[in-house]
């Protein structure tokens, strides 16, 4: 990995670390969907300005509509599962649960795409699963019906993830990162749309929030969403979609650097535990295979 690659990679830990703090912050404030819904849209018209600022064509390369339901899929729908675990979740928390990604990818590459399935692999996903459970039986967050709501809510949003990485690299393929970024928030907001209209019909918000609310959801949209995904996509197709999952192992300590740091949520050894025990797994996923 070139030294501007791996510049890339940590900026995205860093950027995709602190996305579990604004929707800590925006969640419990606004709901589930309409946290969602803000989130890809502003994203949208973000990416939209960059777009024409850039004076980028707007070619598809006839991928539009797989770009739309690839966003469905790792943006749409990964976004309300997170805002659900936000409302119950410390951001450490959700960051953590987030680094599961790689594992559900081997279990999903096995299950429906062919991908072969080694025993380190195997004893990765095991031990992922262990460490998760580790984190949320002895963490500082009390084991009750809520934390199991919020890290199924988290797993859940990995599997889509899961899914999405092989999908792009067949869908999506070379097509420039700005666009695919672009094609997956407009497919995001398409899903969401409609269901943001229902709740905020049926159940409001009781306050649509205050001045830190919407400036959390502009960071949310605009650098956590936005940028980030042209991070992401500009990574997958210059070192491909195993090392760019690698961002994984990362954003579990910004995430609970942030949240220690800024919304001072406390911090305690099942963290490093079940951190450990994640990391390891991923380890056993990613290594390279002997020859």
């Amino acid at each position: 990995m070139s030294p501007i690659a791996l510049a890339r990679l940590l900026t995205l830990a860093a950027v995709w670390g602190a996305s579990f703090l604004f929707m800590r912050i925006i969640a419990p404030e606004l709901g589930t969907v309409p946290t969602a819904f803000f989130r890809v849209s502003i994203a949208c018209l973000g990416l939209i300005a960059i777009l024409a600022t850039a004076r980028v064509r707007w070619d598809f390369e006839g991928k539009l509509g797989a770009c739309l339901v690839l966003g469905m899929i790792n943006s749409g729908i990964p976004a309300t599962f997170y805002s659900v675990a936000a409302q119950v979740l410390p951001a450490g928390y959700s960051a953590i649960f987030n680094a599961t990604t790689p594992l559900m990818g081997v279990l999903i590459g096995a299950l429906f795409f062919r991908e072969a399935m080694t025993l380190p692999k195997l004893c990765g996903i095991f031990l992922g699963l262990f460490g998760v459970g580790i984190l949320s039986g002895a963490g500082p967050v009390a084991l009750d019906m809520a934390l199991v709501q919020g890290a199924l809510a988290c797993l859940a949003a990995t599997t889509c993830y899961g899914f999405a990485g092989f999908l792009a690299r067949r869908w999506v393929g070379t097509l420039d990162s700005r666009l695919s970024a672009l094609g997956s928030m407009l497919g995001a907001t398409l899903l969401l749309s409609p269901l943001f209209a229902w709740s905020a019909l049926s159940q409001p918000p009781a306050s649509w929030g205050g001045w830190q609310v919407w400036l959390s959801l502009l960071g949310l949209g605009l650098l956590c969403t936005a940028f980030a995904y042209i991070l992401y996509f500009r990574l997958l197709n210059e070192i491909g979609p195993v090392k760019a999952s690698t961002v994984t192992f990362l954003i579990p300590v910004f995430g609970v650097l942030w949240g220690a740091w800024l919304l001072d949520e406390p911090l305690s050894m099942a963290h490093l535990y079940g951190g450990v025990l994640i990391g390891a797994a991923l380890w056993l996923v990613l290594r390279p295979a002997r020859s």
